[in-house]
């Protein structure tokens, strides 16, 4: 029996799928999902309403608990932002485990607003900006869309929306992280939050290593093939 075929035989997983920053998850996730449903799973991307300036991180894990009512067996994966969002949705539905992708790993009562202070992610970056040889300076071209073939290039253009404060204002009010399995996906070339950040923040935080995969911030988009196959393998 192939890989897929044994993965097929073990009953269907829901993916829940969380964006990042600005809401857009069905297409940030547009080339991931295809590939999850094809191996005989449901895929859901779930859009969430980042420009909204009354929604924040509980308006948010409620949109995402309702769209996962009555699923069992939910990978819940988190991307950049998103991992705000997912200890919340953790506290209200059932999991069978959750994927931190390139992800924001916040503690208890954290805003997203004091993380990048609290982790120190912008001297990071810079540096690693200085020893890779690229600007230091925040550009999306540099940043986001470095590893994007040029068909994702153009459309992050029509796709792309801000993200309100409301989000980055609210505590994420959670008590500890769920007691199920629990995995941290790094993109190897991630200039956003570089490769080695994300390390050490997974071992601060959650006490994990996390997992390398190639693909930069946006690898779903840049490596669905490769994402794939590692959610299908867990």
């Amino acid at each position: 029996m192939s890989r897929y075929g044994r993965l097929m035989a073990q009953g269907e997983i829901t993916y829940a799928l969380l964006p990042g920053a600005g809401g857009r998850a069905t297409w940030f996730y547009s080339r991931l999902t295809p590939l999850l449903q094809r191996a005989g799973h449901e895929a859901i991307a779930i859009d969430l309403p980042g420009a909204d300036g009354s929604a924040g991180l509980p308006e948010y894990a409620e949109i995402v608990t309702r769209a996962l009512e009555g699923r069992s067996q939910v990978v819940l994966v988190a991307q950049s932002m998103g991992g705000f969002t997912a200890p919340l949705v953790a506290q209200r539905t059932p999991l069978e485990s959750l994927v931190l992708l390139n992800a924001m790993i916040p503690v208890p009562g954290e805003r997203a607003g004091e993380w990048w202070e609290n982790t120190g992610v912008s001297a990071e970056r810079e540096a690693a900006a200085r020893r890779h040889g690229y600007p230091e300076n925040f550009d999306l071209e540099t940043y986001f869309l470095h590893d994007m073939d040029p068909v994702a290039v153009a459309q992050s253009e029509e796709e792309a929306s801000d993200e309100a404060a409301a989000a980055f204002d609210s505590p994420c009010a959670f008590g500890s992280w769920p007691d199920v399995p629990l995995h941290v996906v790094a993109g190897a070339d991630d200039r956003f939050f570089p490769v080695e950040f994300q390390q050490r923040l997974a071992r601060e935080r959650l006490g994990l290593e996390a997992d390398v995969l190639p693909g930069g911030h946006m690898l779903a988009l840049s490596q669905p093939t490769a994402l794939a196959a590692y959610l299908l393998e867990l």
